[in-house]
């Protein structure tokens, strides 16, 4: 039997999903009124729907996983042109491998995992479950990355300034793929930041840019990215946070209110939070503690808080449908906190 090739691998692309078109005026309320995971998902659109509707809440989008490869890149896209998202914390992986990377014109495609993993590595294909990527591609992606950093003058930046910079290129002409999610958050002043910024393809790129630049380089200052972000939730009257997964991006948003303790202002918790997660509890984890444990912390408010044990992909288009055609979004004061962090 002959093997495939690259291009019989490479054949159909993932096409992501647009929850708009989604009527979950019945399908989520109706889940309320049954058990199980079904009830929890209506109470986290519910919740995010009450986040939308307090005028002065603050919504912060924190995102881990590859859910943005698995075809919700365009769910993303959508919240923040209609107002429903004001800041995002995400992995390196979820912006540049996967968004930026689109928005250069290359795809993510649908494969399988039941593949010889070793002939996926000698075609130069990168598998995330049943996702596959041209890896020739990523290293164009690397590439570009690191000509940005080259252009700038060399000195510290925090992610969030960095990828504005990234959304600047793609609205000169960089972009061979519009409306992307890093530019149409640099277009309505959505700061994005990456705590973990190098760990992603941004990382291969800035890698090269400093080897090149020994003595001169440009770096991603992790620790003014979390002042940043502390200095918005300083900010703001109130806020809810809107979880894809767990680790770094979640603990990074929480932990905005202990941040501020210790510069000596004292800020309420997250008033709201739900969080889409089949992390498990038991090993004390669930990619960074259950949202009642964070109250332990002096992190979230336990009023209005949901975990969701379902994978994103399913539960995700659901809950922003359904807060979507609630319509409570078309009210809200537009934030543009990457301007107030400009000014700063």
């Amino acid at each position: 039997m002959s093997k495939l090739s690259k291009a019989d691998l490479l054949k159909e692309t993932i096409e992501h999903i647009d929850f708009t078109k989604i009527d979950a005026s019945y399908l989520v309320p109706a889940m309320s009124k049954m058990s199980f995971s079904s009830r929890d998902l209506a109470r986290a659109a519910d919740i995010y729907k009450m986040m939308l509707a307090k005028k002065d809440c603050t919504v912060i989008l924190t995102l881990a996983g590859s859910t943005s490869a698995g075809g919700c890149m365009q769910v993303y896209v959508d919240l923040i042109k209609n107002n429903m998202v004001d800041a995002i914390v995400a992995t390196g992986a979820s912006i540049v491998d996967m968004d930026f990377f689109e928005a250069l014109g290359y795809k993510h495609y649908k494969g399988t995992p039941f593949i010889d993993d070793n002939e996926l590595r000698d075609l130069s294909i990168d598998r995330i479950y049943d996702t596959f990527i041209n890896e020739e591609e990523l290293k164009d992606c690397d590439a570009i990355i690191g000509k940005i950093a080259d252009s700038l003058e060399a000195k510290p930046y925090s992610s969030r300034e960095f990828i504005k910079v990234m959304g600047q290129f793609l609205k000169e002409g960089g972009a061979k793929k519009q409306d992307s999610l890093v530019q149409v958050a640099y277009e309505k002043g959505v700061p994005i930041f990456c705590p973990a910024f190098s760990d992603s393809s941004a990382g291969f790129g800035l890698v090269y840019h400093q080897y090149h630049n020994p003595e001169k380089h440009l770096s991603i200052d992790s620790v003014k990215d979390f002042l940043e972000l502390t200095k918005i939730k300083m900010a703001a009257p109130t806020s809810g946070l809107l979880m894809i997964g767990g680790g770094v991006p979640k603990n990074f948003a929480q932990d905005t209110v202990v941040a501020a303790e210790v510069l000596g202002k004292e800020v309420p918790m997250h008033q709201y939070a739900i969080q889409l997660t089949v992390a498990d509890v038991r090993d004390g984890a669930c990619s960074s503690s259950t949202l009642k444990e964070a109250s332990s912390w002096g992190k979230v408010e336990t009023n209005y808080e949901q975990m969701v044990y379902a994978e994103a992909t399913l539960t995700l288009p659901l809950i922003a449908a359904y807060a979507y055609q609630s319509g409570v979004w078309k009210d809200r004061e537009v934030k543009r906190w990457a301007d107030f962090l400009d000014k700063k």
